[in-house]
């Protein structure tokens, strides 16, 4: 596998799968640029070496081949201004109306190097979640290297992220530079994880879960249990719950789970109190109570103090640190302590040398909300992607370019 930094793309058309699955308002107007941005510093190494690039996509979820309301165009302003924003040279942005078919060949041929070309939605096209080779081909042709730079998509066997590679040679196959530290730290983590490692897994539903958590079995020191999900191991272990979220279908792979932690010396802490309140409300009585003694009609909505305290001592004392969901309704004011105090804990780890990874949506717009997102090692844009490398699945997107 060819390492991008390496690589030179002088005089080269590079196919760049990118990830431009941005939210829209109704006029338009990208709400949140992250994904964007996050892939200019491949684009411009591309250019900056002298080649062009060539920009494939996908938008939402149309159902009917092309529709306005997800046309890549929209992006086509935007995308501009980010290549430009350093004032210097400018970079010509072209879009084509299609991503396959004589004008995206046209387009793509006449591109001169430091020129950026974006595709219309890949998805307009039935063919690309099929995964349908000739698809695949035809907009291979477009390119003379491909760069995946989509971890988002990573998990996914489509046209575009996976099946595409296969009609380029070795050494014209690579990641781009998120992809390259998507991977890494990654399998950082998994692969190579300094002990004490502790995963910290939060979130409303185990069954979500479950899968993260065996495969943690296999790594982990310990594994922190928090949000709405740590009720089900409080009921499974015998204690009283109140009306907080719980999976009754779930309890005994809960009761299993604990047993083969056990057998495997992993510490699985659950929260010991919880911050509980009279409905699932903003402005809602609360109180802090034990976890196993929630009254009935009261809920769970945080992780309580003692909590905090226990959780903040294990995470500084960790060399490794994942973190893939929130310890409780963090949206709201009153119930985003717990979650708060824990990306505090995992920055402050961080500082005196730990290496700390924040996977999946909820917790990636929780250290964004606390502002702590550069306090952490790395923050993964992959949320379903991340989930299923850690639940030891191959992602067909990165064995593909592996290969």
């Amino acid at each position: 596998m060819s390492n991008f930094n390496s690589h030179n793309f002088a005089g080269e058309k590079a196919l760049v799968r990118v990830d431009f699955n941005v939210p829209l308002d109704a006029s338009f107007n990208i709400t949140d640029d992250n994904r964007m941005r996050a892939t200019i510093p491949t684009i411009k190494k591309i250019l900056g070496d002298g080649g062009s690039v060539i920009l494939m996509s996908h938008l939402g979820r149309p159902k009917d081949g092309p529709t306005d309301k997800y046309s890549l165009k929209h992006l086509v302003k935007h995308l501009h201004e980010l290549l430009n924003a350093d004032g210097g040279n400018t970079t010509k942005v072209f879009f084509a109306d299609d991503c396959i078919g004589e004008q995206a060949m046209l387009t793509s041929g006449m591109l001169k190097a430091g020129e950026v070309l974006l595709l219309e939605n890949l998805r307009f096209y039935k063919e690309e979640e099929k995964g349908d080779e000739a698809f695949a081909e035809k907009l291979s042709k477009l390119g003379d290297v491909y760069v995946n730079d989509a971890f988002g998509t990573a998990h996914r066997a489509h046209a575009s992220t996976a099946v595409i590679a296969k009609y380029f040679a070795t050494g014209k196959k690579l990641f781009g530079l998120v992809m390259e530290g998507e991977v890494i730290s990654a399998e950082k983590v998994l692969h190579a994880s300094e002990k004490p490692f502790t995963a910290i897994i939060g979130g409303a539903k185990v069954s979500d879960k479950i899968l993260i958590i065996e495969n943690l079995l296999e790594r982990a020191t310990d594994i922190i249990i928090g949000g709405g999900m740590a009720y089900t191991f409080m009921k499974a272990r015998g204690g009283k719950i109140g009306n907080s979220l719980c999976e009754d279908d779930r309890l005994a792979t809960a009761l299993e789970i604990l047993e083969k932690a056990k057998a495997k010396n992993v510490s699985i802490h659950l929260p010991e109190d919880s911050v509980i309140a009279d409905k699932f409300d903003a402005n809602a009585n609360t109180e802090t109570r034990p976890s196993d003694a929630i009254p009935d009609g009261w809920m769970g909505l945080d992780i309580g103090p003692k909590a905090v305290g226990i959780f903040s001592e294990i995470i500084g004392r960790s060399k490794t640190i994942l973190w893939n969901g929130p310890m409780g309704v963090f949206e709201m004011e009153k119930f985003q302590n717990g979650t708060k105090a824990i990306a505090l804990a995992v920055a402050d780890a961080t500082s005196k040398g730990a290496f700390s990874l924040v996977g999946g949506g909820d917790s990636v717009a929780a250290v964004n909300k606390f502002n702590l997102a550069d306090k952490v090692s790395y923050v993964s844009t992959g949320g379903g992607a991340m989930l299923e490398y850690f639940e030891g699945k191959v992602l067909p997107g990165i064995a593909a370019i592996k290969e």
